[in-house]
């Protein structure tokens, strides 16, 4: 094993060590200090998590390891929040938190991690323009295999709007969402390409090894984090809602926004090294696979751990819950509008971004209802003008993909005026590649 990858697996157990001796031994601490030890601990097991997954892909390849590795990125914020869902099943104190990780991860996926990407994306590709003396890029090139995730992307968003309106999760709402993760899978399956992957950072050198030696290692290093985050989750959740009280801050906010920030942390890094390198469609793909298995599995799995904790058959949502997927499902709406025709401009990224820092200075109920629909509005004008790729995006789900047909796309066929908008760029070279 190369000596890189071994000081950086080394520098992870060792930031998880202190949580896993306090969780062992059965030692408390101040609820602070156990915050800040287990918090560290799912942060250091996230990055083995994100390095096996992404190195996964060597014998894995195509949309199918999209799929699976944003899964899998996303399994530190699954552990959180299931284990909120499933307490809540024995004590409603636990209610309000049940969702809120879920939404608060969500939306800063959407308004921090997709816009982080197409500006450092545009960043890259506008500085090797000025190198070469190429025209400058304004947008952000998605690779037409996307159209399925993206298509998926849109009707969980659609079908996100029935959880406000019935003011709970039911149990075979929850299930039903679990069926479309599953035919997601099945479809990313089918879907499945032959392309070479390219790999950064650690991933590239857990790849770099002779086959048997990867494949133990990734194994290895799958099983070690999940460890860690299993052994950690439940410490990390309870010390999220104490230290709330301790430091005189909403622990509902800390339970919404510190977690995720701890546990998606991994996956923005690695986006972000995608799109340092000019793979910004490979980073944008990850990232889009990633709201798909949040409004489908996590969501989903919510009512099934509330029940398995000894509730009822549904997971009942209070005003603050409803309010806050309102503003998580008309963000998700706007955002599949704009990228909708397959490009991702700099100019919507920002304004996805501003309108997410917006949130945390509107807190009223009432301000978030308005600006839940000044969202939905913007997503009805951004449809309008993307109104010929409604039809191909939520056809995509559902038509089998031809041999031949990886990069192939009926929108684009049928509007051949776009190709100088939609072949913009970070990356030239990057047309059908999935990272």
């Amino acid at each position: 094993m190369p000596t890189a990858i071994i000081r950086r697996i080394a520098i992870c157990l060792v930031i998880a060590a202190p949580a896993v001796v306090l969780r062992i031994t059965g030692v408390e601490l101040a609820p602070v200090l156990e915050l800040l030890a287990f918090g560290a601990a799912i942060v250091a097991a996230a990055f083995l998590l994100a390095w096996a997954a992404e190195a996964a892909q060597k014998d894995i390849s195509g949309a199918l390891a999209i799929a699976l590795l944003a899964l899998i990125a996303v399994l530190p914020e699954y552990a959180v929040d299931l284990y909120y869902a499933f307490r809540s099943g024995s004590d409603p104190d636990y209610l309000h938190f049940a969702a809120a990780n879920m939404t608060g991860s969500n939306r800063l996926l959407l308004g921090f991690g997709w816009p982080l990407v197409v500006i450092i994306a545009l960043l890259v590709a506008r500085r090797m323009a000025k190198r070469t003396k190429a025209p400058i890029q304004h947008s952000l090139r998605i690779d037409s295999g996307s159209r399925m995730d993206i298509g998926f992307l849109v009707i969980l968003g659609v079908i996100a709007f029935a959880i406000p309106l019935l003011g709970s999760i039911p149990i075979w709402f929850g299930s039903a969402l679990v069926l479309i993760f599953v035919a997601y899978l099945w479809r990313a399956g089918q879907a499945a390409g032959d392309d070479e992957e390219e790999f950064v950072g650690a991933a590239a050198l857990i790849v770099a090894m002779p086959q048997k030696a990867r494949r133990v290692t990734v194994v290895t290093m799958f099983v070690v984090s999940a460890a860690i985050i299993l052994l950690s989750a439940e410490p990390f959740a309870e010390a999220l809602v104490a230290s709330g009280s301790a430091l005189g801050i909403d622990s509902y906010f800390l339970v919404q926004w510190l977690a995720p920030l701890a546990s998606e942390a991994p996956e923005f890094i690695i986006a972000a090294m995608f799109a340092l390198r000019g793979m910004g469609g490979a980073a944008i793909g990850t990232l889009i696979a990633s709201k798909v298995n949040q409004w489908s599995l996590l969501v989903g799995s919510l009512p099934i751990a509330h029940f398995a904790g000894g509730g009822g058959l549904g997971l009942p949502l209070d005003g603050r819950q409803i309010e806050e997927f309102t503003l998580t499902a008309t963000q998700t709406i706007l955002g599949v509008a704009i990228i909708l025709a397959l490009r991702f401009h700099w100019a919507p990224a920002l304004g996805l971004a501003a309108l997410f820092g917006l949130q945390f200075f509107v807190t009223d109920t009432s301000g978030r209802y308005i600006l839940s629909a000044i969202q939905a509005v913007l997503a009805i004008v951004v449809l309008i003008l993307h109104r010929r790729d409604i039809l191909p995006t939520l056809a995509a789900p559902f038509r089998r993909p031809q041999p031949g047909d990886v990069t192939a796309d009926p929108a684009e066929a049928a509007d051949p005026e776009r190709e100088s908008t939609v072949t913009m760029s970070a990356d030239p070279n990057s047309a059908g590649t999935r990272a």
